[in-house]
């Protein structure tokens, strides 16, 4: 079947790959280090947010209002003080995020290149240890700007498309908005698209061409799309009860980064596996033969040799003097 269908080989190819070269292993630290960076990322936007309650006493007035509204008694009072506290201590909070963020991210970075490499099938070398530090930073950050202008365009696209329904009058009607949110879709795949483009080709540690992850990139940001629709309806289902509201996100979250994280090494080895990109290796020439002669010297006929000789030819003496005699 492999070789009357060449997508399925490619399939099976992809799969030996993602196996042979460790793609659980290294999903599973990019999911570690995925979880791990939120806390902190979560800790940096909670001082963002802090500082600006702190110089927007009109807003905090009315974030207290509502929390008070909405959660009467002393549960409310409890929750303003810790948002006082918060603000108070944002500093703090603000320092330790960023440092915590920092390393994790680091991390997170780090095995991400690390694993993108070995699904190309590249060694990995021994790399100095402040540059690769300093290369995995920069990496961090212009994944993080490629995701900020992704999602930009993903929202401007959104907000784009409403306003002119509104413009043209078909704010109320339904097949606009169908077509708004199938619009929206393509312009999200095209953002996802060249995001996994730089990714798949730009982030393993030796560079590839990115006309070989062209295709990659693409069965990537579809794939990354259906995945988020997934996420979506999981997590509903997940915060329906009020125990699955405590433990759901959480599993959910963990479930999708390890999900992303198969995905992603599994289209890069995909990509690598293609025809256009596997590297045909020579065969290594065979060991030289070494020929060592062995040289017996026999002096005289061997005692064996000699007994055999006798015997045959006393059978030979005793049968030629019977047939004689008869």
């Amino acid at each position: 079947m492999r070789a009357q269908y060449p997508w399925l080989d490619h399939l099976v190819r992809a799969n030996d790959s993602f196996t042979d070269n460790h793609g659980n292993h290294y999903a599973a630290a990019i999911t570690y280090f995925s979880v791990l960076s939120l806390v902190p990322i979560l800790m940096v936007a909670f001082a963002a947010a802090s500082f600006v309650l702190a110089h927007e006493p009109s807003v905090l007035d009315q974030l207290q209002a509502n929390i008070t509204k909405s959660v009467p008694g002393a549960l409310g009072d409890t929750i303003t003080k810790t948002i006082k506290g918060a603000i108070a201590a944002r500093n703090a909070v603000g320092i330790v995020g960023l440092v915590g963020a920092l390393y994790s991210g680091i991390g997170w970075m780090s095995n991400l290149r690390d694993a993108l490499t070995a699904q190309w099938g590249q060694e990995k070398r021994k790399l100095p240890m402040i540059p690769t530090l300093i290369k995995d930073l920069l990496s961090l950050i212009g994944l993080g700007l490629a995701l900020v202008i992704s999602f930009a365009i993903t929202a401007a696209g959104t907000g784009l498309g409403t306003t002119m329904l509104k413009l043209v009058g078909l704010a109320n009607s339904g097949w606009a908005h169908t077509l708004l949110v199938a619009v929206t879709v393509v312009i999200a795949i095209a953002a996802d698209w060249l995001v996994f483009l730089w990714v798949i080709s730009r982030l393993p540690r030796e560079r590839v061409s990115a006309r070989s992850a062209i295709r990659g990139a693409l069965a990537a940001s579809i794939g990354f799309e259906v995945l988020k629709q997934v996420a979506t309806i999981l997590l509903k289902s997940a915060t329906s009860s009020p125990t699955a509201s405590v433990f759901g996100p959480v599993i959910g979250l963990l479930v999708f980064a390890n999900l992303v994280s198969r995905f992603l090494l599994y289209i890069t080895a995909w990509t690598a596996t293609a025809t256009e990109n596997l590297i045909i290796a020579p065969k290594p020439a065979p060991a030289p033969a070494i020929i060592v002669p062995t040289v017996s010297v026999r002096r005289g006929v061997a005692p064996a040799f000699a007994a055999g000789l006798f015997a045959a030819g006393t059978l030979a003496g005793v049968a030629l003097r019977r047939r004689d005699r008869n």
